[in-house]
C-alpha cells in the first residue's frame, strides 16, 4: 500500500486498479487488460485519453509561458481569450469569469462573490443559499455544505447553519412521489414546498438557488417537465438569484452546450465550469456571474485598495492554453451535435434494460444516464445499503466496462463525448453482462422479493 490518502475510497479497500495509459475511449491497466472508460473519467474526459491536438497545446504553452498568475493587475492572453470564448458561449447576461482549479473551489468562490456583492449593495442580511435534497456541489468546507449528500457531510462537522445553507426537495419523481401522484402534481408540491421555505427564512435574507440541471452523483437525477419553470418564477418573484452549477453538464454532455438550455433554464446569474471545459486534461474552473453583479463589486475593491480572494493558479496560462483548444475542437468537429446524436442512440439502448428484473428506473439526457437497481421491481424497494450497486460496478470492471455506481445502487454512464454507435453497443453488451452477474448474486444472496 502507497503513502497516498485516498480520495472518495473506503481506506480498506484502496489500489484495486492500476490505470496505465489511455487511448481514445479506453483506458488499460498495469496487466494490459482494456476498459472501456464509460464514466470518462469522473464526468470529465469529454475527448478522449490521447488527444495530439491538446498535448501539442499543453507543450506550446508550457514552452511560451509555464506559469503567470494574475494578482494585483498582472495578466496574459490566453487567460483573455479564454474568458471572452466563454463570455460568448455560456448564457449569462454581460458574464464575467473567475478562474479557479476545480468544480469545489469555484462553488467556494461563487459563496463570496454572493457576499461580496450584496455586502457592496447594502444587503448584508442577504445572505442564505438554498441548495437541494441529495445535490452535488463539491468537497471544500463550503462547497460540501452545499452538497446534500450524507457520505461528504457525515463526521466532517461541516458549518452548514453558520453558511446560511438551507434545503429544499430534491426533483427526483421515481423517489420522492406520493402514491398516486402525477408528475405534474410532484412539481406542483415540491415548488409549493420551495415557495413556502423562502416565506419562513424572509427573501430578503436569500441570496441564491443553486442547482445541477441534471444532477450526477446523487443518480442523475432528470427533473420532470416544468420543475424548472416553476422554480424560476418562484425565485424571480421573490428577487433570488438562480445558480447553475455546470460541472457535470457543461459543454455538450446533456445533448447540448449546456444543461441550462437542455432543461429550459433562462439565463441564470451564476453558472459554475470546470471538467469537460479542458476535457480533464489540466484541472481549471470558471466562477461565471452577470455582469451588473460584477459591475456592483468595483467599487468596493477600490475603496478596500482590493478584491481580496484568489488562487495561486487562478487563469493557469496552459489550463487555459489547453481549454481553448478543446473549445476550438468542440466548435471545429461539431462535437455537441454528434455527442446529441450519440446520445440519443444511448438512451435507446439504455432503455432496453427497463424490462429487467432489478431495474427500477433508467434515467437520463443526451450522453449521461443512470439505471437503478431495485430489489422489488413492483413496489421500487430499494437494497438496503450499497453493496448491489458496488457488485454491479465490479462485475462490469471484470467485462471491461468501467461505470461508477451513485446515491448506493444507481449505475451512472457518461462515455467521452466522441464515442461511436459502436462502443455505445459495446457499453450495452457489456453492461448486459454485468447486470446478470449481479441478478445472480442477488438471487444467491437472496436480497430481492
Amino acid at each position: 500500500m502507497s503513502s497516498i490518502i485516498y480520495p472518495t475510497t473506503n481506506f480498506t479497500a484502496t489500489e484495486q486498479l492500476t490505470i496505465e495509459r489511455g487511448e481514445g475511449v479506453y483506458v488499460y491497466d498495469n496487466t494490459g487488460k482494456q476498459y472501456l472508460e464509460g464514466m470518462a473519467g469522473l464526468w470529465c474526459t469529454s475527448l478522449g485519453y490521447g488527444n495530439k491536438e491538446l498535448i501539442e497545446a499543453t507543450a506550446e504553452q508550457m514552452g511560451k509561458l509555464s506559469f503567470s498568475h494574475m494578482f494585483g493587475g498582472k495578466t496574459h492572453r490566453a487567460g483573455i481569450e479564454l474568458a471572452e470564448r466563454l463570455a460568448e458561449m455560456v448564457p449569462v447576461e454581460n458574464a464575467k469569469v473567475f478562474f479557479g482549479s476545480s468544480g469545489s473551489d469555484a462553488n467556494d468562490t461563487h459563496i463570496k462573490l454572493l457576499r461580496y456583492y450584496f455586502n457592496a449593495i447594502g444587503q448584508p442580511q442577504k445572505r442564505k443559499i438554498i441548495a437541494r435534497e441529495r445535490s452535488y456541489h463539491g468537497v471544500t468546507v463550503a462547497s460540501a455544505s452545499l452538497t446534500g449528500l450524507p457520505v461528504n457531510q457525515t463526521n466532517f462537522d461541516l458549518p452548514v447553519e453558520a453558511l446560511g445553507i438551507l434545503r429544499t426537495d430534491a426533483p427526483h419523481y421515481f423517489r420522492g412521489a406520493l402514491p398516486g401522484e402525477s408528475e405534474a402534481d410532484f412539481v406542483t408540491r415540491i415548488t409549493n414546498n420551495l415557495e413556502q421555505l423562502i416565506l419562513r427564512e424572509g427573501p430578503d435574507t436569500i441570496a441564491a438557488f443553486i442547482a445541477e440541471p441534471i444532477t450526477g452523483a446523487s443518480g442523475v437525477i432528470v427533473p420532470p417537465a416544468g420543475y424548472y419553470e416553476k422554480v424560476q418564477a418562484i425565485l424571480n418573484k421573490y428577487g433570488i438569484l438562480f445558480w447553475a452549477d455546470e460541472v457535470i453538464t457543461g459543454f455538450g454532455r446533456t445533448g447540448q452546450d449546456f444543461g441550462c438550455n437542455t432543461m429550459g433554464i433562462e439565463s441564470p446569474a451564476l453558472m459554475t465550469l470546470a471538467k469537460q471545459l479542458s476535457s480533464a486534461y489540466i484541472p481549471i474552473s470558471a466562477s461565471v456571474i452577470r455582469g451588473d453583479l460584477y459591475e456592483a463589486m468595483i467599487d468596493t475593491s477600490n475603496k478596500l485598495g482590493v478584491f481580496g480572494h484568489g488562487y495561486t493558479y487562478s487563469g493557469h496560462p496552459v489550463a487555459c492554453a489547453v481549454s481553448l483548444k478543446v473549445l476550438e475542437i468542440y466548435q471545429r468537429d461539431n462535437i455537441f451535435e454528434r455527442a446529441a446524436k450519440m446520445g440519443d442512440y444511448l438512451q435507446r439502448r439504455l432503455a432496453e434494460f427497463r424490462d429487467h428484473p432489478l431495474v427500477g428506473e433508467v434515467r437520463g439526457s443526451g450522453l449521461i444516464g443512470a439505471i437503478e437497481l431495485v430489489a422489488d421491481k413492483a413496489t421500487g424497494k430499494s437494497f438496503a445499503g450499497g453493496s448491489v450497486g458496488a457488485f454491479a460496478q465490479r462485475a462490469c470492471e471484470q467485462h471491461g466496462l468501467i461505470l461508477r455506481a451513485v446515491a448506493g445502487n444507481s449505475l451512472a454512464f457518461c462515455p467521452p463525448l466522441v464515442i461511436t454507435e459502436a462502443q455505445v453497443d459495446e457499453i450495452i453488451e457489456k453492461f448486459g453482462r454485468a447486470l446478470a452477474d449481479t441478478q445472480d448474486f442477488v438471487t444467491r444472496e437472496q436480497l430481492v422479493a
